[in-house]
């Protein structure tokens, strides 16, 4: 699928990891990307230097982009910008709201003098009166989408481990650009995609949200158990190793009583004879099952649970990830040209590329829009 895109400009005016997230994808699809970049550089490129002395994040999510820095306050560079979206496909940013706005590029306004642009903006709480004046880093809108009141163990709160509402954001900013270039192709006509933060992390929370509003108890946080699944959770070998054991119907509880409890008479036990039964008794099911667990090796667990074709898994480090037999890698090169491994694209392929400079490409793009 690599190219699907080509022949596109993309302008993304941003900073952080939403915005380049998004921009990331359509330039591995063979958009181009002009990075637009504040003087000094995207803060972004500061979070480390463990890339090559990139910061992974940015090394992650700049590949192959055009920077260009520019003070859109600034007249001139108001005109190159103006210039640049002219040509555009498609306008993302990520400013804090208003900003781009204040400076004459509200997008409604784009898309009357530009009627087949493509216009994006990703915030962290929308537009509404209910937070747009918030700011919204990715811990803040864990915090306040209730993602982090159902994550971490029994006691103790959990922030996801990786800047999911970000990455989020960027995801469903990059399917709603999608979207409207299908639109496009049947209507000749650019249209908006507005994304926030919290909204992708609301469209997450439906499950606990219903099960609080209409059960009036929203699960709660369960560690490595699932919180509505049971057993569906991790559980001691005799190695001191935690598999993580998943059962997901009555045959699958069969089995798993049959073939690895070996306690056939728990199948149809008062109980735990389904679901909502366990998940009620998790803390004598659990007692039941580590009796167990506790008593093999790793080895014949999987064994075991390999023979009745239930569903299992390792708790790996990062480390035990990176020498992980299913983990593809593909090359990168940091600005300042130390070749980089990291994931292979999730679908297709992307041609390896490296990591730009702060405004490397400032001068070549100023010639190539303003003496157009």
């Amino acid at each position: 699928m690599s190219g699907a895109l080509e022949g596109l400009l993309v302008v993304s005016v941003e900073q952080a990891v939403a915005a380049p997230f998004c921009s990331a994808r359509l330039r591995e699809a063979g958009a181009r990307v002009i990075k637009v970049e504040r003087p000094g550089g995207d803060f972004a490129r500061a979070y480390d230097g463990v890339a090559g002395g990139d910061s992974s994040y940015f090394f992650w999510l700049n590949q192959g982009k055009e920077s260009l820095e520019l003070d859109f306050k600034n007249p001139p560079d108001a005109e190159l910008l103006e210039r640049i979206i002219g040509r555009a496909d498609v306008l993302i940013q990520n400013l804090a709201p208003g900003a781009l706005a204040r400076s004459g590029f509200d997008p409604a306004t784009l898309r009357e003098r530009h009627p087949r642009l493509i216009t994006c903006e990703i915030s962290g709480y929308g537009n509404g009166p209910g937070g747009r004046d918030l700011k919204a880093y990715d811990l803040l809108v864990q915090g306040e989408s209730g993602l982090v009141s159902i994550s971490g163990g029994e006691n103790e709160l959990g922030r996801i481990g990786v800047s999911i509402c970000d990455i989020g954001a960027g995801m469903t900013a990059h399917a709603g650009i999608l979207e409207a270039l299908l639109e496009r192709e049947r209507t000749g006509r650019g249209s908006a995609v507005e994304v926030s933060l919290f909204g992708v992390a609301a469209d997450w929370m439906t499950v606990p949200l219903l099960h609080h509003d209409y059960v009036g108890r929203a699960p709660g946080r369960a560690g490595l158990n699932h919180p509505s699944i049971a057993p569906y959770g991790a559980y001691p070998s005799r190695d001191g190793e935690l598999v993580i054991i998943a059962v997901q119907n009555e045959r699958e509880w069969s089995r798993f009583c049959e073939g690895v409890l070996r306690m056939p008479e728990m199948v149809d036990g008062e109980a735990f004879r389904d679901n909502d039964r366990r998940v009620a008794n998790r803390p004598a099911l659990d007692e039941r099952i580590i009796s167990v667990t506790r008593s093999l090796s790793r080895e014949d667990l999987v064994n075991r649970l390999k023979s009745a074709d239930i569903a299992y898994g390792a708790v790996n480090s990062v480390a035990d990830f990176s020498r992980h037999p299913a983990l593809a890698r593909r090359r990168g090169t940091s600005s300042g040209g130390d070749e980089i491994l990291f994931p292979a694209r999730p679908v297709g392929e992307a041609a390896a590329a490296r990591v730009p400079l702060a405004g490397e490409h400032t001068r070549s793009i100023r010639e190539e829009f303003l003496h157009d």
